[in-house]
């Protein structure tokens, strides 16, 4: 326990405290110095992609692929491995990390998650674009499977090499299966709890019908895309409108919510006060570990997608940064910020979330935000299973047995979660997800040139075709 403490302070402690006017400090974790420089490097040397090629991800998203029909194509499509990731993305975070984000940092922290997520789209593009440069044939599921793991590997050993694992891939892939089993747990325990404060269900009863559920979509073959292509396009769309609704209905308050995010993100107040540190800080984690981008989770989804170019996948995942933080983490910034302060002051984490959406629609705001939690980390607990296929397969071969003893154990997980939170494999997940980032940003910086490569060719083809 004790070294895993020690881990745990590295990766999410303040690594280095820099002090700043009225008394605050801004700590760095050594995540943060990782992600941070790496996102603004690869932002740079794609000549601001971001903002760039915005327009250019929109089509692509939204392109029919006329030369490959579904019949005709080997895998999963572009778009099916972006709303793979997004389920993902869009998970618990969303709703009560923007929360805490906000308790923690006030409203001045959702400016910080905007950058960061114009920042994490550059490396969300490149650790994409190299899934796909370095994806391989899967002879168990079909398709194609690929990630960290496997441009891990190719970096470390030569084409030929008699071994079979690189040390480096090996952690990579089992910090992912260490962290995918904790998630499994917090997923389980924020369900069964949503549903005992909205209506009244004891734990037990909402676990085994959620386990069962999730039981019988991925113990068959390739039911999980299929259920992701119909549970995340409609829990996105829900809570897009209700919050539309929400701001439409207080139109005359949005203009001084605006006002309280730019003051408080660079305000004076927040400077004398001493808390610019806890403002940026928790804006930026937030921003950092609720779009993914960096931790190498997204690129498992990327690699399985059967597509024309990999700088076309590398659009889409750049993408699906923007629809998590600037799109569903704003949404529920939004409904925060327009309910009174003296309602929510002194409330956190669910409870809080639920009185800002009982003050906007009633007790009817209460039973929506447990429909949305249950969809958004339902969805998160099968794409997760979706990205440790290849990982499995790294580690252990292409074989059912692994790969079902896998699924097997995160539903046991789920389980066990539903019927009682227990704080070290929420730290689990949390150490997990930390060493994945690291293994995965040693790769990607020397590996870089590839993808930026292939965005050189696909833009020199987009021209050609006019």
């Amino acid at each position: 326990m004790a070294i895993f403490r020690a881990i745990y302070n590295i990766l999410w402690g303040d690594l280095i405290t820099i002090p700043l006017p009225g008394g605050s400090s801004l700590g760095l974790s050594l995540l943060v110095l990782i992600l941070v420089p790496a996102g603004i490097y690869f932002t740079i040397r794609t000549r601001f992609l971001p903002f760039r090629m915005f327009p250019e991800m929109v089509k692509v998203t939204l392109e029919n692929n006329k030369k490959i029909g579904q019949e005709e194509r080997e895998g999963i499509s572009g778009v099916q491995a972006l709303i793979v990731s997004t389920a993902c993305r869009v998970g618990m975070g969303n709703l009560v990390g923007v929360v805490a984000a906000i308790s923690a940092g006030g409203a001045g922290a959702v400016f910080w998650m905007w950058i960061i997520a114009l920042v994490g789209a550059s490396t969300a593009f490149i650790e994409a674009t190299l899934a796909q440069i370095y994806k391989e044939k899967d002879p168990l599921y079909g398709g194609y499977r690929g990630g960290p793991a496997y441009y891990i590997h190719a970096l470390f050993l030569k084409k030929n090499s008699a071994r079979r694992h690189s040390v480096l891939a090996v952690l990579f892939a089992i910090s992912g299966l260490i962290c995918w089993c904790g998630i499994s747990q917090v997923i389980g325990n924020s369900i069964s709890s949503s549903f005992e404060n909205a209506f009244c269900i004891p734990p037990i009863f909402s676990t085994v019908i959620l386990v069962a559920i999730a039981a019988v979509i991925v113990l068959r073959k390739n039911a999980t895309v299929k259920v992701l292509d119909i549970i995340v396009p409609i829990m996105a769309a829900c809570y897009f409108f209700i919050t539309i609704f929400i701001i439409v209905k207080n139109i005359g308050q949005l203009p001084g919510v605006f006002e309280r995010i730019f003051a408080e993100a660079f305000g004076f107040r927040q400077v004398v006060g001493g808390g610019i540190g806890a403002v940026i800080m928790n804006g930026a984690k937030r921003g950092l570990f609720s779009n993914e981008a960096g931790s190498g989770s997204a690129p498992c989804a990327a690699a399985a997608a059967d597509i024309s170019h990999p700088a076309k996948e590398g659009l889409l995942q750049a993408l699906g940064v923007f629809i998590d933080t600037l799109v569903i983490c704003s949404c529920s910034a939004m409904i925060m910020l327009l309910t009174p302060m003296e309602m929510t002051n002194g409330l956190e984490g669910m409870d809080l979330l639920q009185t800002a959406m009982q003050y906007h629609l009633g007790e009817f705001g209460v039973i929506f935000i447990a429909v949305i939690l249950f969809l958004f980390s339902f969805s998160t607990f099968l794409g997760i299973l979706f990205y440790a296929r290849s990982n499995v397969a790294y580690l252990f071969g292409d074989n059912w047995l692994s790969q079902t003893l896998y699924k097997v154990l995160a539903l046991v997980m789920l389980f066990v979660g539903g019927l009682a939170a227990y704080q070290f494999v929420w730290d689990l997940g949390d150490v997990g997800v930390g060493l994945m980032t690291v293994f995965n940003m040693i790769a990607l910086i020397p590996l870089a040139p590839k993808a930026l490569d292939a965005l050189r060719d696909y833009e020199k083809n987009r021209k050609k075709r006019g």
